[in-house]
């Protein structure tokens, strides 16, 4: 395969469009990999082209990130590494401020996930989960100090609410603070609910998306059937949590589950490969997370990119795994804005719709997009 780097958002950093997700180096949580394949699938993804890693502080109790950074301590390679690590988890049972998103946890946590890292900076360091607490300034200016102290180059968020991400950025971009780059979601043909508000917060507001759970964990492999024969994967482990992330098993998923395996078959592709492909190449996405336990999930999924879907299968896919757009979305259609408009409008400016600008007295054509 050929790797190809997107600039992350409105950033200069370039990061690979497959990342390596490392939740699953070490087997602290009773599945996961040890670390012998955790060390042949670094080896493979960075023999590829690789170059972004994902972990977090609470990975595996710290396993994680102890094992990536030896890891790419071993190769040399911290220079060529764009590392992104997360905080938010507590893992001090009974210590309040051990966990969450104020300036004192997440202080203590760079620390922490700086030494487990074995580096004196972080290229990524996003806040893993909104805490329905901390007020966006605080986090902005937290962050913010550590770019100015040299210990983060750049920041995300994760998992939190549109509303709280796009007051996140305009805090950045009112008070001069380091802003936004990425924002890490859960994506998939099983999970598109981020196309509503996150994409085009993303896109019109310079962060990119980095893809957590593309195969819906593990679900849109094929290892599982409606029928449950013979299962035995995370999903099942996690039947009757109300973990949020694990609640795949529905009507509507195997419909999506037995489309995917068709477009699959026709394409002569794994239906691992199909589900990345079609989720690395939607709107808004910089980069999608790989997250396996064994090598040879993790090679076949680096062959995600190597092909195109055509549009008529691409339509397949989009249509079994359509979700109806929440209030107030329905407003935004085109009925509605021809009342709106009066019905002078009907569609946006064109690509080639440029603005002009004086240069030294004489007009220049600079183009909006």
């Amino acid at each position: 395969m050929s790797m190809t780097y997107y600039t992350l958002g409105n950033s200069g950093l370039r990061v690979s469009r497959l990342a390596l997700g490392t939740m699953t180096f070490g087997t602290e949580w009773g599945w996961g990999a040890d670390r012998e394949t955790a060390r042949a699938m670094f080896d493979t993804y960075v023999e590829a082209g690789g170059n972004f890693f994902d972990t977090a502080d609470l990975y595996t109790g710290g396993t994680s990130e102890t094992w990536l950074g030896e890891f790419v301590a071993e190769r040399g390679l911290r220079d060529k590494a764009v590392i992104a690590t997360k905080f938010s988890f507590n893992s001090e049972p009974g210590n309040p401020n051990a966990g969450g998103n104020g300036r004192k946890n997440i202080m203590r946590a760079v620390e922490a996930s700086l030494k487990r890292l074995g580096t004196d900076y972080i290229d990524l360091y996003l806040m893993h989960v909104w805490d329905r607490l901390t007020p966006a300034e605080e986090v902005l200016r937290t962050l913010d100090d550590l770019v100015r102290a040299g210990k983060v180059r750049h920041i995300g968020l994760s998992d939190v609410p549109a509303w709280y991400a796009g007051r996140a950025q305009a805090v950045a971009e009112l008070r001069g603070y380091e802003p936004i780059s990425a924002l890490q979601l859960e994506y998939s043909l099983a999970e598109r609910m981020i196309e509503h508000e996150f994409v085009p917060l993303a896109t019109r507001h310079g962060a990119g998306i980095m893809v957590w759970s593309p195969l819906a964990s593990g679900l849109l492999s094929g290892k599982y059937r409606p029928t449950q024969a013979g299962n035995a994967g995370r999903l099942d482990g996690f039947r009757n949590t109300t973990h949020p992330g694990f609640q795949k098993f529905s009507d509507r998923n195997w419909a999506i589950v037995a489309e995917l395996e068709q477009v699959a078959a026709e394409l002569g592709r794994s239906m691992a490969q199909v589900a990345i492909n079609w989720v690395a190449t939607q709107p808004g996405i910089a980069t999608v997370i790989l997250g396996a336990t064994k090598l040879a999930q993790l090679q076949d999924n680096l062959g995600a990119l190597d092909f195109e879907i055509p549009a008529a299968l691409r339509q397949r896919l989009g249509a079994v795994s359509s979700v109806a757009a929440p209030f107030p979305h329905p407003y935004f259609g085109s009925q509605i804005q021809v009342r709106v408009t009066g019905g002078t409008v009907t569609g946006d400016k064109p690509s080639s719709y440029s603005l002009p600008v004086l240069v030294e007295g004489e007009a220049v054509s600079i183009s909006s997009n």
